[in-house]
């Protein structure tokens, strides 16, 4: 089973700590955020893992090397440009039979999903390509109102909105990457309107263990203490 890790991005939004260090190399727990997903993956079944690197992309092929530090086997593609979430899949299109399934996630995800469960239900359904997503509560921080005709007839203290998100976690079919355009910049809503253009199914799942997409200081803290009460920091 393969994995694609994509590792290739600025991390503008954690800087400082990403000038001299790529965002998935930053440790939460005792390890880098890519270590965990690695291992995570590996004790799933994914022992070969393709890293789409570009951003300081030479510190994570020093850190990761071969794979077999880690039990895996580990190789490199790179963006010589960023392509997006979907657009890396290009560079990976003839490393995959079209019937193979394959992992695809952001290398700055902290998550318990049951990743075997996933693979599972995305080969039952057969979809070309499969979406992990979670339940995500936005809460208004102020009172909402709604007004007609110059006249407020109705108002609601901080309202709640639940949603759907896109977790950065996929299963993709091997008749997916030919999809992608070469070199160029394309995402996963750019790949799942491809998709249903072409009459081709999509899948989603739902991922009720814990998720994060780490993406601010605050983020990196909420993970190292679930880790730490995890076990598994």
């Amino acid at each position: 089973m393969k994995a694609v890790i994509l590792v290739g991005g600025l991390g503008t939004r954690l800087r400082p700590l990403t000038i001299a260090v790529p965002k998935p190399l930053l440790a939460v727990g005792e390890k880098p955020m890519l270590q965990h997903i690695i291992e995570q993956l590996r004790d799933a079944g994914c022992v070969e893992i393709v890293l789409a690197t570009g951003y300081l992309g030479s510190l994570i092929e020093a850190f990761c090397g071969d794979g077999s530090r880690f039990g895996v086997q580990v190789s490199y593609v790179r963006e010589e440009r960023p392509l997006g979430t979907a657009g890396p899949l290009s560079l990976v299109r003839d490393l995959v039979a079209p019937d193979e399934f394959f992992v695809l996630m952001n290398g700055d995800i902290v998550t318990r999903v049951n990743f075997t469960n996933l693979i599972a239900f995305a080969k039952t359904g057969d979809f070309d390509l499969t979406v992990g997503y979670v339940d995500y509560t936005y809460q208004s921080p102020y009172g909402v109102l709604t007004v007609e005709a110059d006249r407020i007839v109705g108002i609601e203290e901080k309202p709640r909105v639940e949603y759907r998100v896109s977790s950065g976690i996929y299963v993709v079919k091997g008749t997916a990457p030919p999809r992608v355009p070469d070199d160029t910049f394309f995402t996963i809503p750019d790949l799942i309107q491809t998709l249903h253009a072409l009459g081709r199914p999509v899948g989603a799942y739902h991922i009720r263990e814990f998720w994060l997409g780490v993406e601010d200081l605050d983020h990196i803290e909420t993970v190292t203490e679930f880790l730490r009460g995890d076990g598994r920091s």
